[in-house]
């Protein structure tokens, strides 16, 4: 069984956090009530959304295939909680070098960076602009990384500057009142693409580097994925008693993965490579 740094902390706040969630349901359904769970799970005020204000006021059996969807969104959010938390595995760390360590603090920030997103969804101008930063930071970090274990590493390091520095941009400008600059920086489908790109490239280094364990790799693969598969899954669930409006919401609970992605690897950044059968690619042909 493993050991983890933080372990007994973040099973205590994760086993909190469901703790209260769980309470929080029991008193929706027996009070007809989903604000204050709707709150503890997706993290904003339930009377913002009139849908939930006629949910308030449905009966106890109406409210329980809503309360079973906000149950698991914040399932999720507490199992987020324990991965990110819980920290790398205890015991001395290999020796490594400065830039590995700067990789793992940027991947911290950035899982920092999504949490608090979840937490605080309307973010001003200027912190879109720092997380745009911190992700920045993560691409370049990890430039060196890739550049090992995949090809193309030029296009990886230039879809993920694109991806961030264009949000960025668009921000900077609108504040600026710069119009037609902003109108250039704002191109969701290619920095969509761009972001695409680069994480399937991300997901491959990790894949083939030993670092990373399959689980993390799975968990990034997941959280593209998975609000796909809900979202297909949206209208079946209507069918069967789920307010549409309510899962919408809870479908957002799906960037938890990102965020246990994002810690993972943190965690995992400074151990040692195991090796994968499969061959590294030399420095010359990296740099192509």
């Amino acid at each position: 069984m493993r050991h983890y740094r933080w372990g007994v902390p973040a099973l205590v706040a994760a086993a909190a956090y469901c703790a209260v969630i769980v309470v929080a349901a029991a008193v929706a359904t027996a009070r007809g009530d989903i604000g204050v769970l709707w709150r503890l799970t997706l993290f904003f005020e339930a009377d913002e959304d009139a849908t939930v204000r006629e949910l308030a006021n449905a009966d106890v059996t109406a409210v329980w295939p809503n309360v079973l969807v906000l149950l698991a969104a914040g399932g999720l959010w507490g199992w987020a909680l324990w991965q990110g938390l819980r920290g790398p595995v205890a015991g001395r760390p290999p020796a490594t070098d400065r830039g590995v360590l700067r990789l793992r603090v940027a991947f911290y920030a950035a899982a920092g960076s999504w949490l608090v997103s979840a937490v605080a969804p309307a973010w001003p101008w200027w912190a879109v602009v720092i997380d745009s930063l911190v992700m920045s930071a993560v691409v370049v970090l990890f430039h060196p990384v890739l550049r090992r274990a995949v090809g193309f590493p030029g296009l990886a390091l230039a879809a993920g500057l694109l991806t961030n520095t264009s949000v960025a941009a668009v921000e900077v400008f609108d504040v600026l009142g710069w119009r037609e600059a902003r109108r250039v920086a704002d191109m969701p489908d290619i920095s969509a693409l761009a972001s695409l790109i680069w994480t399937a490239l991300v997901f491959l280094t990790q894949w083939r580097d030993g670092r990373w364990r399959r689980a993390t790799v799975w968990y990034g693969i997941a959280s593209l994925v998975v609000p796909v598969a809900l979202l297909a899954l949206a209208v079946p669930l209507e069918i069967a008693g789920i307010s549409g409006d309510v899962y919408g919401c809870a479908i957002t609970a799906a960037n938890a993965l990102t965020v246990i992605w994002l810690a993972r690897s943190a965690h995992e950044v400074t151990d040692p490579p195991v090796p994968s059968g499969r061959p590294v690619l030399p420095p010359a042909r990296a740099s192509g």
